[in-house]
């Protein structure tokens, strides 16, 4: 792979991710600390570590211990040193015993608070595994299935999340149930398309607008095998959710401090300042993962045509529907799609990598975030007897791209707007 072109495309993400870092979106946006009660941060999410450092430098200095207090939640290795609210790292995408206990103490301090206290909620993506309270009845093994069972599946993340908000005791608004009467403020940094609040980390302080029955429909569309525990839970009146207009949202605000589009602004103008015209497709793509890259590709392939200089930027939450055994995510897929769907030509080159730093993977902090591609992608991978379409239908695409060393590992990057997709079209046609 050309230097130059990894150069670009490396810089490219890291704008984008400081453009939507806790540091640079944060502080305005904290609001005053209550006159007289006390000030109780509750985090959660890949970016609950740098945010909760953030504020606890604003307030830490104004306020005496007594009046502040509070928890965060975070992916491993996504903590960050505070001084006085402990980081608790606990288990994502797969909820673990480290999750259930933090999010004991979050309920227990949500359940403490008065009317004079000031509730600070600073949610990120990733909440929905970090905050971790299984519905009445469920175990932590049976809402692991059913976690695994919907990262299977292929489903949208409003999809997902759905299920999770009616198999819980904080999502989908049962966090501010906790909280009420106290003054209540989320400022969130959004990971979704659409930056819906009810979907951002599963909606825990703000109204749902899905119910049980679309919880069910979502359940049988993608017919997942869950415990029997679960789909009596799905029945249960007892586990619908508050709705709009409930007394419990009356002292409630939400603010979205950082977004996609801010990420891909910031990138386009980075895009333009080295001198490519920048085609942004948005930050709200969906889709399987393979078929977004086919209809890249095409676009790649038609600005080359055109000797366009150019930079396609885009973001969103894609998919990938398992139906092999191997290792990769969303990124790493549809970077393996799209090389194959070019065919090698020229002048082309792009990243696809999760603006939180890991894609898929196990759940380690150094899992790959993405990989990167060029023109020599296949013809490299070949050479060392690698099939890029066998290693697609396996959904293989870390041990593909790791066997050609052209995985992208930031490691944590402490923010998460969703994906970040860049292809540069550089090189002019040549007689070929």
């Amino acid at each position: 792979m050309g230097s130059s072109a990894r150069e670009l495309l490396d810089s490219l993400f890291r704008t984008a991710v400081a453009a939507a870092h806790p540091v640079g979106c944060l502080p305005q946006n904290l609001p005053e600390p209550p006159r007289h009660g006390r000030l109780v941060i509750l985090a959660a999410g890949k970016a609950a570590g740098s945010m909760t450092e953030v504020a606890e430098q604003h307030y830490a200095d104004r306020l005496p211990p007594s009046r502040l207090a509070g928890i965060a939640v975070t992916r491993r290795g996504y903590g960050r040193k505070t001084r006085r609210i402990p980081v608790i790292e606990a288990g994502h995408p797969v909820p673990d015993k480290a999750g259930i206990a933090a999010t004991k103490r979050v309920l227990a301090l949500a359940d403490a608070v008065d009317g004079e206290d000031l509730v600070l909620v600073l949610l990120s993506g990733g909440a929905s595994a970090n905050w971790i309270a299984p519905a009445p009845g469920l175990t932590l093994d049976e809402k692991q299935k059913v976690t695994r069972a919907l990262l299977r599946s292929g489903g949208a993340i409003g999809e997902m999340n759905a299920v999770r908000k009616h198999l819980s005791r904080i999502k989908g608004g049962r966090l501010a149930a906790h909280a009420y009467p106290a003054k209540l403020v989320t400022l969130a940094i959004s990971d979704v398309p659409g930056d819906d609040p009810a979907v951002i980390g599963s909606g825990p302080t703000v109204p749902d607008p899905t119910t049980l029955a679309h919880a069910r429909e979502i359940v049988a569309r993608y017919r997942l095998d869950l415990p029997a525990a679960v789909t009596r839970a799905l029945q249960d009146p007892g586990n619908e959710t508050p709705k709009p207009g409930d007394k419990i949202f009356a002292g409630t605000s939400y603010r979205i401090v950082a977004r996609p589009a801010d990420a891909l602004r910031a990138a386009a103008a980075r895009a333009g300042a080295a001198g490519y015209e920048c085609v942004m497709l948005g930050g709200s793509l969906q889709g399987e993962a393979r078929e977004v890259a086919a209809a890249h590709a095409r676009l790649a392939l038609e600005l080359r045509v055109k000797r366009r200089r150019a930079v396609i930027l885009s973001g969103g939450e894609l998919t990938v529907t398992l139906r092999g055994h191997g290792r990769g995510g969303p990124n790493q897929e549809y970077a393996l799609a799209l090389a194959i769907h070019l065919g090698g030509a020229s002048g082309i080159a792009a990243l696809a990598a999760d603006t939180d730093g890991t894609d898929g993977g196990g759940g380690a902090a150094d899992d790959p975030a993405g990989a990167f591609i060029d023109a020599t992608t296949l013809e490299r991978a070949r050479a060392r007897g690698l099939d890029p379409a066998a290693f697609l239908a396996d959904n293989d695409s870390t041990s593909f791209f790791s066997g050609i060393g052209d995985l992208f590992r930031p490691g944590p990057t402490f923010t998460n707007v969703t994906d970040f997709r860049a292809i540069v079209v550089d090189t002019p046609i040549d007689n070929e």
